[in-house]
């Protein structure tokens, strides 16, 4: 193999305009997901079935829906109806709404796993609704599901590279594109699949972290 550092410091300045649109995806879209994730699991939770079924459709459909299909229909199809978002808009919206398909289910898991008690004690001192979750609920369901949640950023991350099909120039697309204007693949390739490692060990890390501070 003939490995060429050259072009490897010729590819760096390409490599850092998409790591940082690599980020910007994975931060954003993690936020919309861990929100939107959260609402979906208020809505299922909710008396009315006309509230439970079309949303238990909905997320279904996302869920067994491959993500590179939902990417396509919000670029391509959207603006046929009038709606169209630039590439990254769209890439990081289609992330965030996939995922909370199964951010849903975390926070599900994570709200049953709250012992019955708590839901006594707070009835018992007649705490409003809202505040039951605000206060009671959600801060002891949240500590339970964080390596959960952890695991899915982590999964982001390795869908990012998706973003490319749509134009979105990340950190793949950059290799992608340098390799094709001078005919390097090696180097390009390589340092994308060095940084998608580091990025996801530095993620753990971050993240265990915050599941101890928020154990303690």
């Amino acid at each position: 193999m003939n490995w060429d550092w050259e072009a490897v410091r010729d590819f760096m300045p390409q490599f850092w305009d998409g790591l940082l649109v690599t980020l910007q995806a994975l931060v954003l879209g993690s936020l919309i997901s861990f929100v939107l994730g959260l609402v979906w699991t208020l809505l299922m939770r909710t008396p009315s079935r006309w509230v439970r079924w079309p949303v238990g459709v909905f997320t279904e459909f996302v869920r067994n829906t491959p993500l590179l299909v939902q990417l396509f229909f919000l670029f391509y199809v959207l603006p046929e109806w009038g709606l169209t978002f630039s590439a990254l808009t769209t890439g990081v919206f289609a992330i965030g709404l996939h995922y909370s398909t199964y951010t849903m289910q975390v926070y599900r898991a994570g709200i049953e796993a709250v012992p019955a008690g708590q839901w006594e004690a707070a009835t018992a001192l007649s705490l409003p609704t809202a505040r039951t979750w605000r206060a009671v609920i959600l801060p002891q369901a949240v500590r339970r599901v964080v390596p959960a949640l952890g695991n899915y950023v982590i999964s982001m991350l390795k869908d990012t590279p998706l973003l490319m099909t749509i134009t979105v120039l990340e950190m793949l697309g950059q290799a992608r594109l340098y390799s094709q204007e001078h005919f390097r693949f090696v180097e390009p390739i390589t340092v994308i699949g060095v940084a998608f490692i580091l990025v996801s060990y530095l993620a753990s890390v971050l993240l265990r972290t915050l599941e101890r501070r928020l154990v303690h």
